[in-house]
């Protein structure tokens, strides 16, 4: 038996929590049902339009608490389930919706989904070379038409951006030789790898297909079997292979005050337990389970008094951008690596070497990278590389360039440490009896100015 419903029984489900609504659902005809998903539908359109113009808002008429972080899109992040990502793509939506009226208008409408509304203000803002300046308002209209109604999809949409870019060509530049629309977009995904989209000029596309090419052909095995590899894999080994070579031959700039290369943070206790990688992947005992260290162990070995691990020791290795890896991709690095040391004490802060520098040395900003894991600042997930060693009492004033001073702070956070008038001296930072940077916040923020440490990274 199935219940017939009205409208306002249409907008109480949909206004209503979402816990127990399958139930509610399960007892109504199916005509009501789909009532319910188009309702749901316009509102999240709804919801959506007023969520980028309260971002836009702060953005422009930002306080002390979204002053605290790279951006109004990272403060979104932050204070809500979406990743940093997506809340930087609302706030450069409602940013760029500021110079296209009729776009907010439809957008606002609910008409225009935001994936829709972002990929016409694109267009908008760097329209093809060959379109005269009048043709901007048609082409708009055009695409507004084209994404507006329940008919509208993503492909009809970037046909019909695909259609006027070859009407708008320019004859200056054919597009494989237009080196200003190069892409390459790389973003880590919620599994710990990494997503990466290109988009290149011919010249730029022959030398990557040249350097792949040795490095992807299939490869036999020893018996003869042919590679089971797909080309996409061959291509992916391949492009690992060529990053790893380059990095082998420091053909590099600075990054950071460092060479780039893969940078591993581990635990000496665990290192120093597995160092014996190539013997302990196949040894076992005699129950089936792996040696640990005896007495008969190298005698070379260094031997620190390092605590019992804690749940936050779990992930083993870290990477300075990717974050965690694995205790066993970590092992498999250190069988064949640089390895350099970081003395740390009985609450992993590193021990003060070479002390009243002004400039930070590498070996100073190493220990600062192993103890901050990138910049400090409560909220930030900027990695070392774009982040400045900064003086907690400021040098002119006799403050030491010593562990116990210093911090990394992103450029964004540096910089509001010592300029942004109404957050300069309001933040506080000390280092705890830990030996690790605590940042205590105004009142306006916090009432209590309870200290708090950076989490995004540990």
């Amino acid at each position: 038996m199935t219940i017939s419903i009205t409208d306002d029984t249409v907008t109480d489900v949909v206004n209503s929590s979402a816990v127990g609504v399958r139930a509610r659902l399960w007892r109504l005809h199916p005509t009501d049902v789909r009532e319910i998903a188009i309702t749901a539908s316009a509102e999240i359109l709804r919801l959506e339009a007023i969520r980028v113009a309260a971002v836009d808002t702060l953005t422009l008429n930002p306080d002390e608490q979204v002053l605290c972080y790279r951006g109004t899109g990272q403060w979104l992040a932050n204070h809500t389930m979406l990743q940093i990502p997506a809340g930087r793509r609302i706030a450069a939506l409602g940013k760029a919706l500021r110079s296209f009226p009729e776009i907010e208008d439809q957008f606002d409408s609910g008409d225009l989904t935001f994936e829709h509304a972002a990929l016409i203000v694109a267009f908008c803002e760097s329209p093809p070379k060959g379109m005269p300046d009048a043709a901007l308002p048609y082409c708009r209209d055009t695409l507004l038409a084209a994404a507006s109604g329940v008919e509208a999809t993503t492909v009809k949409l970037r046909y019909a951006i695909s259609v006027l870019e070859h009407m708008f060509e320019s004859d200056d530049v054919p597009p494989n030789e237009d080196t200003d629309r190069n892409e390459l977009r790389i973003s880590a995904t919620l599994n710990g790898r990494v997503a990466i989209r290109g988009d290149f000029d011919g010249v730029t596309g022959e030398m990557l297909l040249s350097a792949l090419s040795n490095l992807s052909m299939p490869t036999p095995a020893t018996d003869g079997t042919p590679d089971k590899r797909s080309a996409a894999t061959r291509n992916a080994d391949a492009m690992a292979e060529l990053i790893r070579r380059y990095l082998d031959n420091a053909a590099t700039g600075i990054d950071g005050g460092q060479r780039p290369h893969l940078n591993v943070h581990i635990n000496a206790k665990d290192l120093a337990y597995h160092r014996e990688c190539a013997a302990a992947a196949g040894a076992t005992t005699s129950d089936g389970s792996t040696p640990g260290p005896s007495e008969d162990d190298d005698p070379g070995m260094l031997d620190l008094d390092i605590p019992d691990l804690d749940k936050q020791d779990l992930d083993v290795g870290h990477m300075p951008w990717m974050g965690p890896l694995s205790i066993g991709r970590t092992r498999m690095i250190a069988c064949d690596c640089m390895l350099g040391t970081v003395l740390l004490d009985e609450n992993g802060a590193p021990l003060d070497v070479t002390p009243l520098k002004r400039l930070v040395t590498a070996a100073q900003r190493t220990a600062l990278i192993a103890r901050d894991k990138g910049c400090a600042f409560p909220g930030c997930d900027c990695v070392p590389a774009w982040t400045d060693a900064h003086h907690i009492k400021h040098w002119a004033k006799g403050g030491p360039t010593v562990m116990d001073n210093l911090v990394l702070l992103c450029r964004t956070h540096h910089t509001l440490m010592h300029r942004k008038p109404g957050f300069t001296g309001q933040w506080e930072i000390r280092i705890g009896t830990d030996h690790l940077p605590w940042f205590i916040p105004p009142p306006g923020i916090d009432p209590d100015q309870k200290p708090r440490r950076s989490t995004t990274r540990r």
